[in-house]
């Protein structure tokens, strides 16, 4: 079955003005106070989560495995009239491909837990391996504590239009025993109230509860761990009832 990152006209359909706001808005909460001039993302996928940082000033690297991604993330920032350096790689060896040091290191859209929970404590190596002292680690992903409490099956978002077309997407869950999960992306595209198109993807995932990846950055030496909502301006919930989450860290200088 097909990942959704093969196809970036689908995965960049919720992409319009007002999602461009909404992480830019994400990125103003998270950077308060804190002197971050540089910063790579290490799952940069299209840019989506992180082109928004080059309007506050913010000059951006990234990589990704994909390279229709990474392609389509330079067309768009080519039309902001962005600069911006990436590279195609396994964020499990970033280190390899990066020489300098930044202000901060990111990890952005869940993408942490496509590879096992070894394999994230690696990475967080790699991403610290590059992050000046004084710098910050961040990263955004799903609550999978919340997931594998809950076990809830469907995960629903709201219907959009692209022009006179409605978009449907729905996410099914399966849950296998060795606490490995797939999920479903299941895409109807309708007008005139008939489906016209369908697109069904997968995407497999190994949960990684959120104390691991806490006592991993302070084992790195990180302090000021702070936890927030995802996005971070959005009113707060307890944690443990958010379906996302961000963290960002700051390494001793």
């Amino acid at each position: 079955m097909a990942s959704v990152y093969d196809r970036t006209d689908i995965y960049d359909l919720f992409e319009d003005e007002n999602r461009f706001r909404a992480y830019q808005k994400h990125w103003e909460k998270v950077l308060v106070n804190k002197n971050i001039k540089t910063l790579l993302d290490v799952s940069i996928g299209t840019g989506s989560a992180t082109l928004p940082l080059a309007e506050l000033g913010v000059t951006l690297s990234g990589s990704d495995l994909s390279e229709s991604m990474l392609n389509k993330c330079r067309e768009k920032a080519s039309k902001m009239g962005c600069s911006i350096d990436l590279e195609r790689c396994d964020f499990r060896e970033v280190g390899t491909k990066f020489r300098d040091k930044f202000d901060c290191v990111a990890s952005t859209g869940n993408s942490l837990p496509y590879v096992s929970n070894e394999d994230v404590l690696k990475t967080l190596e790699e991403m610290d391996s590059l992050v000046k002292l004084g710098g910050y680690l961040y990263f955004d992903i799903r609550n999978w504590d919340k997931i594998l409490r809950d076990r809830n099956r469907f995960y629903l978002y709201n219907p959009f239009f692209d022009g006179d077309t409605r978009i449907n997407l729905i996410q099914v869950w399966d849950y296998h025993e060795d606490e490995s999960m797939t999920f479903n992306l299941l895409y109807t595209f309708e007008r005139d109230n008939q489906i016209f198109q369908k697109e069904k993807f997968e995407e497999h995932y190994i949960p990684i509860r959120q104390n691991i990846l806490i006592d991993k950055l302070r084992a790195m030496g990180y302090t000021d761990i702070e936890i927030l909502n995802f996005p971070a301006y959005a009113d707060m919930k307890e944690i443990g009832e958010a379906d996302w989450y961000s963290v960002i860290a700051k390494k001793r200088a």
